[in-house]
């Protein structure tokens, strides 16, 4: 373990809009859209993380010499594993049988959000340790079970490890630009057998009419219909979606130029949409829901779109959300995802460490396996 400071001090905000937005992105930086201020506060604002949702806000800052916020752990007291995407419901279930109890918990990430970043907000990389500290004495001085990070940014993870934490890895699917100079490069990349399943599925109903909307081109109406999408995905998935509507408009208001919202409709009406946010480097597929079943339209606004948009714009990756093999046959790629936990309880901590040097292999396993299924051309 590394030495950490124990005489830097932190705070604890009980709203994202208890900091200054300028302070907090002078933190997280411009890259990520999910780190920024706005998009915390209209969470938090619109009711969708709160604690009448199971989401208290907890961030940890810590200040610098000039008296701003130097480095920030968004964190969040949970009373459920609802909306995290790194599932550890048999951990509370063991605990519990044990006689302890799992919630609350320390969650650090961004709620309702599976998309990799930094959880240690950095305006002075010195202070991570001290972060990471701060973190592990609120979870001892609440006697709670344990503190998580997930879907943590790969370059923060043996940060987390030279503090001690136990790291677990998990695997999404996303799609890497290899300098593609159009869709039509990238098919060139795969075997012929899938450029012809591409081609035929990219071939939608003549009636549909897709628009990929951007900031004041995006207005409540396309909100308005975009939210009825997202309520029948919710609560096919969820049972009741995580989101408020009055979250969209937030989003749409503080930060539409990272918004990318497609929607599909036959005879001017809405039928499909898909919503997307934009980092420097990367397309983040987010949510997905439709009124009406067309054949391939999922892949289209989800997958294919995204794809044109990247190599349009020169994005690095694309970030598909969570889960989802059908996936790989699209040219997403499965790729390897991050989380950490610090639990106090020793006994409990071995069981754990137990768990994951097990599924460790296991996933490492899966991760080649699907590798070697992918699409692309074996002849490089």
């Amino acid at each position: 373990m590394v030495d950490r400071p124990s005489e830097v001090m932190a705070r604890i905000l009980q709203h994202a809009h208890d900091l200054p937005a300028a302070e907090w992105n002078a933190c997280a930086g411009p890259g990520n859209p999910f780190l920024q201020h706005e998009f915390f506060t209209a969470l938090e604002d619109s009711g969708s993380a709160t604690p009448r949702t199971g989401w208290q806000p907890v961030h940890l800052v810590i200040d610098g010499s000039d008296g701003t916020a130097a480095a920030i752990l968004p964190g969040y007291l949970k009373s459920h594993s609802q909306g995290e995407y790194v599932f550890d419901h048999s951990w509370a279930d063991a605990w519990g049988r044990a006689g302890g109890r799992y919630y609350p918990k320390l969650q650090s990430c961004v709620p309702f959000t599976p998309a990799t970043g930094r959880r240690l907000l950095l305006r002075d990389p010195v202070l991570a340790p001290a972060l990471l500290a701060a973190a592990e004495a609120l979870t001892v001085q609440n006697g709670l079970s344990s503190a998580h990070a997930t879907f943590i940014a790969p370059e923060q993870v043996e940060i987390f490890e030279a503090a001690d934490w136990l790291v677990r890895i998990d695997q999404q699917f996303h799609w890497v630009n290899e300098g593609y100079a159009s869709f039509d490069d990238f098919l060139a990349a795969l075997s012929s057998r899938k450029r012809k399943t591409i081609r035929k599925e990219r071939v939608l109903d003549p009636e549909i009419q897709i628009e990929m909307l951007r900031g004041d081109q995006i207005t409540e109406a396309h909100w308005d219909a975009f939210w009825i999408f997202y309520q029948d995905t919710g609560a096919r998935k969820w049972g009741q979606p995580y989101l408020k509507r009055k979250f969209f408009t937030m989003l749409g208001e503080r930060m539409g130029d990272r918004v990318l919202l497609g929607i599909a409709s036959r005879d001017c009406v809405p039928i499909a949409g898909a919503l997307n946010l934009i980092g420097d480097d990367c397309l983040y597929g987010r949510y997905w829901g439709c009124t009406e079943e067309v054949p391939f339209l999922h892949f289209e606004l989800c997958y294919y779109r995204a794809i044109d948009w990247a190599i349009a714009h020169g994005l690095a990756r694309v970030e598909a959300g969570a889960q989802g093999s059908h996936k790989l046959a699209r040219g997403y790629r499965p790729t390897p995802t991050f989380s950490a936990h610090y639990i106090p309880d020793q006994g409990f901590r071995n069981a754990v460490a137990n768990f994951l040097e097990v599924e460790r292999e296991a996933v490492a396993a899966h991760i080649e396996e699907l590798g070697e299924e992918g699409p692309f051309r074996k002849d490089g």
